[in-house]
């Protein structure tokens, strides 16, 4: 049986059929043709394919698609605007926080959800926050340097724009 969701994916309205056992991630990579989510444990235990929702960091491997009818989902394609990379972005890649970019998208979803909850996070509150994300490649360091250099970053972005 089909059901038709009304939601917005990165500021874009969608109205679409989907069935009851779709889930997010098969939505934004097969309907909508989003990549950028990643597709790896399926069960959400890596943080791979992490995604907001209405704010809220969400595994899209284990997310029904149907729960998501009347709100909006940021996925990694969102964060860039107008072609130029958002701040948390910058600072993952000044920190060296990305080597093989498979679980940076699901990283900076969960990190982005972090800093919207937590401008200014303890390093205990990074290391809680990224808890569900799993990274082979970084040993971690340089993802919570880059979350410590984005809330910097932020604050410089957000004065500037009060500024201008």
């Amino acid at each position: 049986m089909k059901h038709l969701i009304n939601f917005k994916v990165n500021g874009i309205s969608h109205s679409m059929e989907v069935t009851s056992n779709t889930t997010l991630l098969a939505l934004l990579r097969d309907s909508l043709k989003l990549k950028g989510t990643k597709k790896a444990c399926g069960t959400g235990d890596c943080g791979a394919c992490t995604v907001l929702v209405d704010g809220k960091a969400v595994n899209s491997c284990i997310y029904l698609a149907l729960n998501i009818d009347g709100k909006e989902v940021l996925t990694v394609e969102g964060l860039s605007k107008n072609g130029k990379l958002d701040f948390l972005q910058e600072a993952f890649i000044d920190e060296g926080a990305v080597q093989c970019g498979y679980c940076t998208p699901g990283m900076l979803m969960s990190a982005k959800a972090l800093l919207d909850e937590h401008p200014n996070p303890t390093e205990e509150q990074i290391r809680i926050g990224l808890a569900g994300n799993v990274c082979r490649c970084t040993g971690y360091e340089q993802i919570i340097q880059a979350i410590k250099t984005a809330a910097k970053k932020r604050s410089e972005y957000e004065f500037q724009d009060k500024e201008s």
